[in-house]
């Protein structure tokens, strides 16, 4: 996409401006590499589209492609000029809590996108011991309703069977409640004194699950009910 402009906010809309561009540089950022990281990440994508974007990031200096040793497959890293992006996106992410979450609709809540983030947001050396189990029941989903995240020294798995051990940290209640909890908009207290979120477990992990289950990086951002076009 070429403006033919000389303003540098032209230029660099001629390589983030595409459609997906913004959300992969997202999740380069945020530590995806290989093909399957970003396709969770992104959900609905093609696989055809992300790899033309994922050229296209790369011929641009953003994305640095290397070969996964052993294997046929590639991985993909974020250049000093993809990290210099991380403070646009933040401002893109207040922004759109300011102005544009009056978008956020019942089917923009996927299950998968916030496990994902619940899973990147374990901070394993703040929990007791070598390992953790940490299940989530989701009592309004008619289908997949229970979700394991395995924590193993500093890795952190996401589990959809019973993986046959004991559990640590049990979260029950509907998606929008652990998405509202996670994203800042309700706590912990309030939630759980309301009824809508039962958290049972080990003592010493409930006294401060935000230590170890950190927040969105906006949960401490201003919120407003501002309208595009209104006060």
């Amino acid at each position: 996409m070429k403006y033919g402009q000389f303003c540098p906010i032209a230029k660099a809309n001629e390589i983030l401006g595409e459609k997906w561009t913004i959300l992969i540089i997202r999740e380069l950022i945020m530590g995806a590499r290989r093909f399957s990281e970003f396709q969770r990440g992104l959900g609905d994508i093609s696989p055809a589209l992300l790899t033309a974007r994922l050229k296209s990031l790369e011929e641009s200096g953003i994305a640095a492609r290397r070969r996964i040793p052993g294997q046929r497959g590639f991985e993909y890293y974020p250049t000093e000029s993809c990290q210099a992006l991380l403070p646009t996106l933040l401002a893109m992410g207040e922004w759109g809590l300011l102005w544009a979450r009056h978008n956020l609709v019942d089917s923009d809540l996927d299950v998968e996108l916030l496990m994902l983030y619940l899973e990147r947001s374990i901070d394993p050396e703040k929990l007791i011991g070598n390992t953790s189990t940490i299940k989530f029941k989701f009592r309004d989903l008619a289908g997949q309703q229970d979700w394991w995240l395995l924590v193993k020294d500093q890795r952190v798995d996401l589990c959809l069977t019973d993986p046959g051990r004991d559990v640590d940290v049990y979260f029950a209640c509907t998606l929008r409640t652990m998405h509202d909890v996670w994203m800042g908009d309700r706590s912990y207290k309030e939630a759980m004194s309301s009824g809508d979120l039962m958290v049972e477990g080990e003592p010493a992990l409930l006294r401060n699950i935000s230590s170890w289950l950190r927040p969105s990086v906006f949960a401490g951002s201003p919120r407003a009910a501002h309208r595009l076009g209104g006060a």
